[in-house]
């Protein structure tokens, strides 16, 4: 791959991060750059392209819980929207074919809809990375965002495989009666293992080689593979070690992803017109996401934040319509279009996603809509009983917080963290805890903080968490004490900026500690 490729795709991410925007948008711009110049895309790049893509999936798979994809929340909105979004579109494109524009002029109303079909899906790859900067991945409208485009996903993988004509061979049936032994012998190997290079290289193994490599030779769709080893994988301790130990990679392979989608070709004048219909008409795709998450009585903030999440075209659509267009059923230019309204809807949800929580405030103070009278059992404000002390995180230094202030408090402590299953396994060892996002403004705004709680100590392992909860904790007035961890001493300034009261370095404060513990025990 030229070497112009990473400096052209260095230049303009750095150019969009300096104006704060995610640098994604800067990678898209720079495909269309590269492509001006005359560089096109190649084997390299598109291998670097798949290759993220499918790290991407695994990971997905290793942050999700398959209970997820079962609620009517999930499963009852990606159908309905795929549904109703997609007869949207075949009819936007039938009328953009009355308009006169050459290109539609010999669009059926098959070939409208199995366009519409590709405009219906979100972005996994833009809805993740904005997830992840966010630090939402585990919040409650991020989980049910992902496990609306893991569906979204598994209908465009069913699609792909039937429109290729690849019928699964008999093997298909026997690979998948072995996935529980995989799964046994990948847990048992994650035990011995211990969590340096070798873990990567054992993710990627099972990222590609028994997730990809095994189901593309039965006949199944690889990227499939990739989600299913991934999403067996949930359950065991060290899921989120091997997603970690998978980021940087996954993120510098879709860079590759990115470069890929501009360098598909260069656009002619009507598709940039149907590319701008597509755009101003996305809204309408958004409110369909709104309607149905509000139908199932989930909290106004929950629902504008997962559909603002949604608000975009989808890589998936892209490949959809590019492989269309390889078998005749469209033209190359309709991928063209699709790629066009793709990198120009991540410039729109960019900033939309950046300024979620200030647009949401901003439209319950101007409209003040109400809430349902019976919310959904896990969009419901939560209660604090008796606790005086919040402990926000329960991590290892979460919980070693709440041992050390038990005696001090008894009774009055509650630790919070956005993990299930972290939750019911702190519970039944007597420890006080329930789930809760405290990344959202509505559980700080629904909780008596102000008057109620003495303390909060903010012991979640992710600074931009931190820094976003005393955000919170600040514009509620609260009038305690609020400790904070940070790893950086950088970090210590911006938490004191918000008026945090005591900041623990955890790295000076373990070594203080070693030291001191040592010393005590066996004096000089």
């Amino acid at each position: 791959m030229d070497l112009i490729f990473i400096v052209i795709a260095f230049g303009c991410g750095l150019a969009v991060y300096l104006i704060n925007l995610p640098p994604l948008i800067g990678f898209l711009a720079a495909g269309f750059v590269l492509n001006a110049m005359g560089y096109s895309s190649n084997d390299t790049l598109e291998t670097l392209a798949n290759l993220g893509v499918t790290l991407l999936l695994f990971s997905i798979g290793l942050k999700l819980d398959l209970k997820v994809l079962l609620r009517k929340e999930v499963w009852g909105t990606s159908l309905g929207h795929i549904v109703l979004s997609t007869l949207f579109f075949t009819l936007v494109l039938l009328a953009v074919k009355t308009i006169g524009f050459s290109l539609a002029a010999e669009l059926e109303w098959r070939q409208a809809m199995l366009m519409g079909f590709a405009l219906s899906f979100s972005s996994t790859v833009f809805a993740v990375k904005v997830l992840e900067e966010r630090s939402d991945m585990n919040t409650f409208y991020g989980r049910i965002a992902i496990g609306v485009l893991v569906m979204q996903d598994l209908f465009a993988v069913a699609f792909l495989t039937i429109s290729k004509g690849k019928v699964p061979s008999l093997w298909a049936f026997g690979l998948l009666a072995l996935l529980p032994l995989v799964r046994w012998l990948a847990f048992k190997i994650l035990a011995r293992i211990g969590h340096g290079e070798l873990q990567t290289l054992f993710a990627v193994f099972l990222a590609l080689v028994v997730g990809a490599g095994s189901f593309e030779l039965v006949g199944l769709k690889g990227d499939l593979g990739a989600l299913i080893i991934g999403m067996m994988l949930a359950g065991h301790y060290s899921a989120s070690s091997l997603a970690k130990s998978l980021f940087n990679m996954k993120e510098l392979f879709l860079v590759a992803f990115f470069l890929s989608i501009g360098l598909k070709g260069m656009p002619t004048l009507d598709a940039l017109w149907i590319a701008a219909i597509l755009l101003l008409v996305l809204p309408v795709k958004s409110l369909i996401y709104y309607w149905f998450y509000n139908r199932s009585q989930l909290r106004i903030r929950t629902s504008l934040l997962a559909t603002f999440s949604l608000s975009n075209y989808s890589e998936f659509g892209l490949i959809v319509a590019a492989l269309a267009a390889q078998q005749g059923l469209l033209s190359n230019d309709w991928a063209i279009v699709v790629s066009i309204a793709l990198a120009i809807s991540f410039v729109v949800s960019a900033p939309l996603n950046s300024h979620n929580e200030s647009l949401y405030r901003r439209l319950m103070q101007r409209f003040n809509p109400r809430e349902h009278t019976q919310l959904h059992p896990d969009d419901r404000p939560i209660e604090l009983g008796d606790a005086h002390v919040l402990i926000v995180g329960m991590g290892r230094i979460g919980q070693g917080a709440y041992m050390e202030l038990e005696a001090r408090y008894p009774g009055q402590l509650l630790g919070i963290d956005s993990d299930s299953k972290k939750v019911a396994l702190l519970n039944e060892l007597n420890i006080n805890a329930i789930e809760g996002d405290a990344s959202d403004s509505d559980f700080w705004d629904k909780t008596s903080i102000s008057t109620q709680v003495e303390y909060i100590f903010l012991a979640m392992p992710n600074h931009a968490g931190n820094l976003y909860a005393l955000e919170q904790i600040r514009h509620n007035h609260f009038k305690g004490r609020v400790a904070a961890i940070i790893c950086y001493p950088d970090e210590g300034a911006q938490l004191r900026d918000l008026g945090a009261d005591d900041i623990f370095n955890i790295y000076e404060e373990a070594g203080s500690g070693f030291a001191r513990h040592v010393i005590e025990s066996h004096p000089l």
